[in-house]
């Protein structure tokens, strides 16, 4: 599992700090662990088809007790339906053995699921299905038409009382009304009874189901905490903790779904029960993007939150980790520029890195820089917010009423924006109109997907202004205003397939996102002028 580098790295710099894996830079050495995997994995031929569809690898470089350097590579799940393959590392438990408690559940679960879709698609099943359809229908029609018969006689009834009929007359008309009155219920019974039969039958089948699908959900749900409680994880401390344990911290408390399955955990956990010492980390996608994800052939990515990083934050205890990067921007000392401001509002320009409200502890932002600089003013201030990454120009309010006033023109689109970005790759389209929906990606937070379903409407307009040196420089339009929408619309495969240079979530990192917001067109709530203010970018 140890691979020695097939290069040379003499006069290469061990990193002083072990890396932060939700925010990195690859060292020189990663980068050529990574070459020498991606080399490896292009040799296996039987693993072309599955790979195609695109997969996470990850390279620890780690340190022999005799001073050795090298590496060790691993992959996220599974590949091609196992769990060991001789140049990678184990996973933390192999669930895949054949004579492991997994497996054999698992069977037993899959013929659950057997005996379900039998009695689903059972003939006698499916016939009383269609007849109880066909009763149903029958039997509204039958009953519509003797409602309509009962409505018809006593119209009927109801003129005939207009000339006055005698004693006998009006007898025979209640006689009548009652008869009718009695079929219609003899009517009602009988169709009662019919469907009462039919469903009986159904209710037998249903209620199999039923104890089935509730057998599979218990026994899905025991397997699941079983497993969970199988994946141990060591910390460079010695320490040991299951899933359930390190999950227990966390505001879900449950594990999600293939947690200790990805490859940052399963590099840690070998170089630990190996003796191997920890230096550096990388991991990288190989293969087509996923549909709702995005994911670039051969890019660099940080490690997922959802299912990672309680994980990690348990197993890198006892190393020397790269302190987490603080987004702060020292506002006392670097006072944004202010391009507008009267009694009522002002528009800044945001430099990149700084936040445009608190998160969830007390970052400074430009909100707090705000409410500390106009302590008198009612409004929430900030009207409208750009990424922490994003450079450009920002709208605020100091009153209430103006505030909702801006608000109200975002909403129904009434105010222009233009974003400036360069972006990783050669665009061949002038202009056009990019429609995917997005939505959060839960187990990876602050990352979003595209999704069909559960994606809120995100439409970007774009055009193009140059393409030099493999980048094209782009003006976004934004029509909705999504969370990373423009991020998110210039990475998709579906979008422009060309990630914002420097997005790191979405494409690769560099210096700087570069993304910035240049236009703003909005009326004034007070004065009613249309203000234009622009704040060319400096890249």
């Amino acid at each position: 599992m140890f691979h020695s580098f097939q290069t040379s790295i003499a006069g290469i710099e061990l990193p002083r700090l072990f890396t932060y894996p939700f925010h990195y830079t690859p060292h020189p050495l990663c980068v050529m662990a990574a070459g020498e995997v991606q080399a490896y994995i292009n040799k296996q031929t039987r693993w072309k088809e599955e790979l195609d569809k695109g997969k996470m690898f990850g390279v620890l470089i780690v340190r022999t007790s005799s001073g050795q350097t090298g590496y060790l590579a691993a992959f996220s799940g599974n590949l091609c339906g196992s769990n060991s393959h001789s140049f990678f590392v184990p996973p933390v438990y192999d669930l895949l053995k054949p004579d492991g408690f997994f497996k054999i559940e698992e069977e037993q679960i899959s013929a659950i699921n057997h005996q379900i879709g039998q009695l689903q698609n059972c003939d006698r099943y499916l016939e009383l299905q269609q007849k109880m359809e066909r009763e149903t229908v029958s039997s509204q029609q039958a009953l519509s038409e003797a409602r309509k018969v009962l409505k018809a006689a006593k119209e009927k009834r109801e003129q005939r009382r207009l000339h006055r009929p005698n004693e006998n007359e009006q007898a025979a008309m209640i006689r009548e009304s009652q008869y009718q009155k009695a079929e219609f219920k003899r009517l009602e019974r009988y169709w009662k009874e019919q469907i009462s039969e039919i469903k009986t039958e159904m209710e037998s089948f249903s209620s199999r189901i039923e104890a089935l699908k509730a057998e599979r959900r218990n026994r899905s749900a025991a397997l699941q905490q079983k497993l969970f409680q199988q994946f141990n994880f060591l910390n460079a401390k010695g320490e040991t903790k299951n899933l359930c344990a390190i999950f227990e911290e966390t505001v879900q408390k449950t594990p999600p779904a293939g947690a200790g399955e990805c490859a940052a955990p399963k590099l840690l956990q070998y170089a630990y029960l190996s003796g191997l010492s920890p230096i550096a980390m990388a991991e990288f996608w190989w293969g087509e993007s996923p549909k709702t994800e995005i994911r670039h052939h051969g890019y660099y990515y940080p490690s997922c939150r959802g299912k990672c990083e309680p994980i990690l934050r348990h197993m890198l205890q006892g190393l020397d980790v790269e302190p987490a990067p603080s987004e702060r921007y020292s506002l006392s000392q670097n006072m944004p520029e202010i391009l507008f401001e009267d009694q009522w509002l002002l528009v800044l320009h945001k430099p990149e890195g700084v936040l445009s409200v608190p998160g969830k502890s007390e970052e400074q932002s430009i909100y707090s820089l705000l409410r500390a600089r106009y302590p008198e003013a009612t409004g929430p201030l900030v009207v409208h917010r750009l990424d922490v990454a994003t450079s450009g120009l920002l709208l605020a309010a100091k009153t209430q009423e103006v505030h909702r006033h801006l608000q109200a023109q975002f909403e129904n689109r009434s105010i222009k924006k233009r974003y400036i970005a360069l972006l990783d790759g050669i665009l061949p389209e002038e202009e056009g109109v990019i429609d995917l929906p997005i939505c959060p990606d839960y187990l990876d937070r602050p990352r979003q997907m595209v999704n069909e379903e559960l994606g809120k409407t995100a439409i970007t307009r774009y055009r193009v202004m140059d393409r030099k040196n493999g980048q094209t420089r782009i003006a976004f339009f934004p029509l909705t205003g999504r969370t990373h929408q423009l991020r998110v619309h210039a990475a998709h495969p579906l979008g422009l397939n060309c990630p914002i240079v420097g997005d790191e979530l979405y494409g690769r990192k560099a210096e700087r996102l570069y993304l910035h917001a240049e236009y703003l067109e909005f009326i004034h709530p007070v004065s009613g002028q249309r203000m234009v203010i622009e704040k060319k970018a400096e890249f």
